[in-house]
């Protein structure tokens, strides 16, 4: 099973850029709405700490041949994690997300070559290998540090996040989109990626399907 190093060094650059763009935000801040219904940013930024902890969860128990689920207690538990976290003070917030996501680059690279091979099972119960796991960490923090609403859009995710992503998401929702979404073009391919994550709305589009 090859070692994921490209999508290692790229979730390591997400989590930079991350710390960055969220290093000065005050309380006021983390109480303001997101771009996410109910969620404040306090509630985005739990969320992508409380993901990394269950990354750094995963990873430790394909070291040990475990099988695990991503996050304990199921959904319901998962949000009231979130919803305890949302209300901290802004400093609080912020260390966690750094803590947790420097946490988790460092044992990504501990990770001895055959664990990667190791198997857990999603929030939505689906199974899956060690290996696939940065790249969707380094997917969920490109989309969320969007919809914190700082400032950050789908126009400054890379290239080469949009190259990686879009063939897989159109591929993930072809078979529920209606002919005319299927239909749908756009001369820039962040703005699709960004309609099919359901984080670009005008009047002129059709509806998505729920990502569920």
């Amino acid at each position: 099973m090859p070692v994921p190093q490209a999508d290692l060094g790229r979730v390591a650059a997400a989590h930079d850029r991350l710390a960055q763009a969220i290093e000065a935000l005050t309380d006021d801040d983390m109480r303001r709405a997101s771009l996410l219904p109910g969620w404040t940013a306090g509630h985005v930024l739990t969320h992508l700490a409380r993901n990394a902890d269950s990354h750094l969860r995963r990873a430790d128990a394909a070291c040990r041949g475990e099988v695990v689920d991503q996050y304990p207690g199921g959904p319901g538990r998962r949000q009231e994690e979130i919803e305890a976290g949302a209300s901290r003070d802004a400093a609080t917030i912020v260390e966690d997300v750094r803590r947790t996501s420097s946490r988790l680059d460092a044992a990504w690279r501990a990770v001895p070559p055959d664990a990667w091979r190791g198997r857990s099972r999603d929030a939505n119960g689906q199974m899956r290998f060690l290996f696939e796991l940065p790249a969707r960490r380094w997917q969920e923090v490109e989309v969320h540090v969007v919809d914190l609403g700082i400032g950050i859009t789908p126009a400054q995710w890379s290239e080469e996040f949009v190259v990686a992503w879009f063939p897989r998401t159109k591929e993930r929702l072809w078979g529920a989109l209606s002919p005319e979404a299927r239909a749908v073009e756009f001369d820039d391919p962040a703005d699709h990626l960004a309609w099919l994550y359901g984080r670009l709305e005008r009047p002129d589009l059709p509806p998505l399907p729920s990502w569920g």
